[in-house]
């Protein structure tokens, strides 16, 4: 890719970033559904995990210690690192660990090695959140629906299959799109907040001393008191942050105001109000420690709280599904996947995607996870690693954005970002000893993940080299033309091409083989840019090569689905415009054949192949009419 310079990004909707007044508060409502979902749900188990999953007593100093460091650590993460400096690092208003990525890599593009590890660095990053998105609905539905065993032990025996039937209806609802459905997201997520204050302000109010956590002694001392089982404990706390990722990834959607203004002024009162509400209810009863959130609520509330929360996991859910369809978009746009079926679902809202293949790999994996672990303590087991990782990464990658891109001296980023990697240090170092218990599934589908971006991107150089050796520049096809006129028939020739410089082999073959041509011939290229969206009147550039031959480069951001013969329309040429969809388009297909040659190991050229062979056709990627398509095959040695 070739960066490009900085150009003024279109409006999300219109005033989405001069948002004012009532519209920023409306705009505010939507980011608590969409961007606070899983953040807003951890609640429901993460203050119990930090006791119940390690048998920690449930004294005063415990109860202070753990709540303290909760609320620093929602204040020094949340507010401090990722709203007030990660966001800063933004490319034309999109943001993401992909993002972040963009944005390192071009400033050291000369630096060689250098370039390669914070490229795979990013990658690994990318592929733990899908880690993340596939433990998210797991525990989060499973966790709501636990509520119930509250109640009565009746319905113990059900826990586990009416969440599966709930995963299912999640996922099967995908393929609607959330444009209708998000709509309500941000009111249903304004009830569950002011449930979440209002269960916490009760119990507070009786047991008000429980406010002292927010001295940060307590947190210190917490440690002195419990040495290395303290540190443990870390492995819990740090569930209260799963979803902060979702802040900066879902930046583009919302801009930094709205989703500043909805943590500071609903979610972050909310559930630091219900943390304390827990921990007072403990200070008073020791018990409630096995379920305290549902303990919070008095006989007659506990089954519409069980609703209200289901609801809330279902949409915390969402976001992080919605988040793993806009990231493998992202992902085969900047040529680390095989390309996938992409679907868009809304007219009006450019970031609403979807893709079957992510939606049911998704759905079995979270089917998968509960079935394996059967309850939300068993699953905490294996949530936060890949968190952990993914925010120790981001800090990391954010370092050297802040040193390239933003001048900092090494005087003003070292403290700072020094800070910010100790904790995320700590935090990872405490989920690591989680791996045996069932830490090591995220880890293992990042791993596979990895493997499948960095064979697909090494495979796709491969065959660029294979094929770059019988390459003909299109200047001598132009001569050739010239010298040696092959027979023209009626019509327009589009011929899909890798690099717009090179004749497409799919010309050649056609040349040889079939002596003829179209009176016009189109050489379309389409690169994907850094940028993440580009306006239609930079996305063509047009050469007239002569002999009837035009070179055209369409650009798009990697955000953006590239619709060739939409973007063809009402194309001129020689003066006049023409039809694609009237038009013959040629395609290339490349047999991929493993050898022993140097390139990859003999496994990854299989698994290469086996992802060319299942990758979505370019004829539906690039939404080409199936029924105007030739495709002329070619045998590729990796």
């Amino acid at each position: 890719m070739t960066p490009r310079p900085a150009a003024p990004r279109p409006a999300t909707p219109p005033g989405t970033r001069d948002a004012g007044g009532r519209y920023l508060a409306l705009l505010s409502l939507g980011a608590l559904g969409v961007v606070y979902g899983d953040l807003g749900t951890s609640p429901l188990y993460a203050f119990r995990e930090s006791f119940h999953g390690h048998a920690l007593a449930a004294d005063q100093a415990n109860v202070l210690g753990v709540l303290s460091l909760i609320a620093w650590s929602l204040i020094v993460v949340v507010s401090i690192k990722y709203l007030t400096f990660v966001m800063r690092a933004d490319n034309h208003g999109e943001g993401g660990i992909l993002i972040l990525t963009a944005l390192v890599t071009p400033v050291n593009a000369r630096r060689g090695g250098g370039r390669w590890f914070l490229i795979m660095l990013g990658l690994f990053g990318a592929a733990l959140l899908y880690g993340d998105g596939m433990i998210t609905p797991a525990i989060t539905v499973l966790s709501a629906v636990e509520g119930l065993s509250v109640a009565t032990s009746v319905f113990d025996p059900y826990v586990v299959p009416l969440t599966v039937a709930i995963l299912v209806a999640i996922f099967a609802m995908q393929r609607l799109g959330s444009g209708g459905v998000g709509r309500i997201f941000g009111p249903v997520m304004l009830v569950w907040f002011l449930t979440l204050a209002v269960l916490g302000v009760n119990q507070v109010a009786r047991e008000p001393g429980v406010l002292a956590a927010l001295n940060p002694v307590h947190g210190v001392a917490f440690f002195v008191h419990n040495g290395w089982a303290g540190f443990l404990v870390l492995g819990s706390v740090v569930l209260v942050l799963t979803g902060a990722e979702a802040l900066y990834a879902d930046m583009g959607h919302f801009g930094k105001r709205s989703i500043r203004l909805a943590w500071y002024a609903v979610v972050l009162p909310a559930v630091l109000l219900n943390y304390f509400g827990q921990g007072a209810l403990m200070l008073a009863d020791p018990s409630a420690a096995g379920n305290p959130f549902y303990r919070l609520a008095p006989g007659w509330a506990l089954y519409p709280l069980v609703v209200v929360a289901t609801l809330a996991a279902v949409i915390a859910s969402q976001s992080l599904i919605s988040g793993a369809f806009s990231l493998a978009m992202q992902s085969v746009q900047l040529g680390y996947s095989p390309r996938l079926d992409i679907r868009h679902t809304s007219a009006d809202e450019r970031g609403q995607v979807y893709s079957p293949t992510v939606n049911w790999a998704l759905m079995l994996a979270c089917i998968a996870l509960v079935l394996a672990f059967r309850s939300s303590s068993n699953l905490a087991a294996a949530y936060g690693v890949a968190v952990t990782a993914t925010m120790l990464i981001t800090t990391a990658l954010f370092y050297v954005v802040a040193r390239e891109r933003f001048g900092w001296p090494r005087r003003l980023a070292v403290p700072i970002v020094g800070l910010f990697l100790l904790i995320d240090l700590a935090f990872f170092g405490a989920n690591l000893l989680k791996v045996p218990a069932g830490g090591w599934v995220p880890l293992v589908v990042a791993a596979a993940i990895f493997t499948v971006m960095t064979t697909w991107r090494r495979g796709r150089q491969i065959v660029a080299q294979r094929l770059a050796d019988k390459r003909v520049p299109a200047a001598a096809l132009i001569e050739r033309l010239a010298t040696d006129p092959p027979h023209r028939v009626p019509g327009t020739g589009i011929y899909m091409s890798g690099n717009p410089f090179f004749a497409p082999p799919a010309l050649l073959h056609n040349l040889e083989h079939n002596k003829v041509l179209h009176e016009r011939v189109l050489l379309v290229a389409v690169e994907t840019e850094e940028l993440p969206r580009l306006p239609r009147k930079e996305r063509r550039e047009v050469t007239a090569l002569g002999h009837g031959v035009h070179q055209v480069v369409l650009h798009f951001g990697f955000m953006q689905n590239p619709h060739v013969p939409h973007e063809l329309t009402n194309l001129e040429l020689d003066g006049g415009r023409f039809d694609p969809r009237a038009a013959t388009y040629f395609l290339g297909r490349e047999t991929l054949l493993p050898t022993k040659n140097r390139g990859m190991a003999l496994w990854r050229e299989a698994l290469f192949a086996f992802l060319a062979r299942n990758a979505q056709s370019a004829t539906a990627f690039f939404d080409i009419p199936s029924d105007r398509v030739v495709e002329i095959g070619s045998q590729v040695e990796l």
